[in-house]
């Protein structure tokens, strides 16, 4: 899995075994880079200069894909010790760790305490999470996100995308295969 565009284009994401957790419990999907590539281009104008918060982290590839672009920070939140050890070293590697937050901690966790606002919201639980009802609505009654932001839900394509949750209104929904992309922002189309 590589960066596919901006300043560490080409730069390989760390990927192996012990990332990937067990079929049972914590079972990691990362992000495709047909997803990536189709999420960035719906982005395109909003990343450069973005608070970016990567909820669900995993491998960390979306939100260093970000950084790469022109992120100005990023938040990344990611509960599995593996994989939060991972997303710190390749922050350092890529140069980086000046823009970015690690966070070990859960989502929902995080969210509770949790007081900047930001630009882009990226939420990519396990296809059978759910509390996706309460993270949206964390975002919406901390008012977590910019007037102008966005919170992008990759989700099963088999899961529909509600009209609203709480404070944010569905926008549009992106269909690739088996994975779906679900655009919500505070009010007027985005």
């Amino acid at each position: 899995m590589r960066i596919s565009a901006g300043s560490a284009k080409g730069r390989k994401v760390i990927l192996n075994k012990s990332l990937l957790g067990s079929k049972t419990e914590d079972n990691l999907r990362p992000t495709s880079a047909k997803v990536r590539q189709a999420l960035f281009n719906i982005l395109y104008d909003k990343v450069s200069g973005s608070d970016f918060l990567d909820l669900y982290s995993g491998t960390g590839a979306v939100g260093l894909e970000s950084l790469s672009r022109g992120a100005a920070h990023v938040v990344f939140v990611e509960r599995n010790q593996a994989r939060f050890k991972a997303i710190r070293t390749m922050v350092e590697r890529f140069g980086f760790a000046d823009r970015t937050e690690v966070v070990k901690d859960d989502v929902l966790r995080f969210l509770k305490v949790e007081e900047r606002e930001f630009d882009i919201i990226f939420i990519d639980p396990p296809y059978d999470y759910d509390d996706t009802d309460e993270v949206f609505e964390l975002i919406g009654l901390k008012d977590l996100l910019k007037d102008s932001g966005v919170v992008v839900w990759e989700h099963s394509s088999r899961k529909s995308s509600p009209a609203e949750f709480g404070k944010l209104k569905h926008f549009r929904s992106y269909r690739y295969g088996d994975t779906a992309l679900s655009i919500y922002s505070k009010g007027e189309n985005k």
